[in-house]
């Protein structure tokens, strides 16, 4: 197998999905705007720094779909696709996913952002196979705000992509070549695993680590 893993925000994206939609909840009327964005700006200062508590900021950013409901958030969701995600997926994005598909290699989006914003972005780009951050459920199918499993965050993507790879009856022995998309440190756990790590809009940590190990480096959106 060759495997093609792609980080999904501000590497396949110019945006970072879960912090868009923390915004349009406020658009939606589903939040306050001062209080919203304020939270939404901490978790995003945490992340960036490496610091962030996933599990704290998964019982922020899924409270709204909570409250609202299945129907109700997937009714928003398409909404969000149409006027947020559509028009800032770009060609070329598209084109390096395409090209990696044609080329026989297995692709997958791994990302730390939640299954109910990325199952549809994952579609927008063709791909069947997302690794994504999976919401605990009740009954009636709305998320209770806790995470189910490991979280595709930091070491928990390396895991869960062997967790992908052992369903399939597969380890990393099995896979020929590996490369991974990223645009940032808190992904160098992956990065350090496969065989061809690119640094991709890389944040100056990432950066500054890509250059003195002679990683790949691509602007893609420059």
């Amino acid at each position: 197998m060759r495997l093609a893993l792609f980080d999904l925000d501000h590497t396949l994206l110019p945006l970072d999905s879960d912090y868009a939609w923390g915004d349009f909840v406020v658009t939606l009327g589903w939040r306050a705007a001062e209080a919203q964005t304020h939270a939404n700006d901490y978790f995003y200062e945490q992340y960036k720094a490496g610091t962030l508590d996933i599990h704290e900021y998964i019982r922020f950013s899924v409270d709204a779909v909570r409250e609202r409901g299945v129907a109700a958030a997937e009714a928003a969701h398409r909404r969000f696709m149409r006027e947020v995600i559509e028009p800032a997926i770009r060609p070329q994005a598209r084109e390096l996913v395409r090209a990696h598909q044609q080329a026989g290699d297995e692709v997958v989006i791994v990302t730390a952002t939640n299954e109910f914003v990325t199952r549809p972005i994952a579609r927008a780009f063709g791909v069947d196979e997302l690794i994504a951050i999976e919401l605990e459920r009740d009954a009636q199918g709305n998320p209770t705000g806790a995470i189910r499993g490991t979280p595709s965050f930091r070491e928990g993507k390396v895991a869960r992509v062997e967790q992908w790879l052992s369903a399939r009856g597969l380890d990393w022995s099995r896979v020929v070549h590996s490369t991974f998309y990223s645009d940032s440190v808190n992904d160098l756990p992956l990065m350090e695993k496969v065989h061809e790590p690119v640094a991709t809009n890389p944040d100056a940590r990432l950066q500054a680590i890509a250059v003195e190990r002679g990683w790949r480096i691509l602007n893609l959106f420059e």
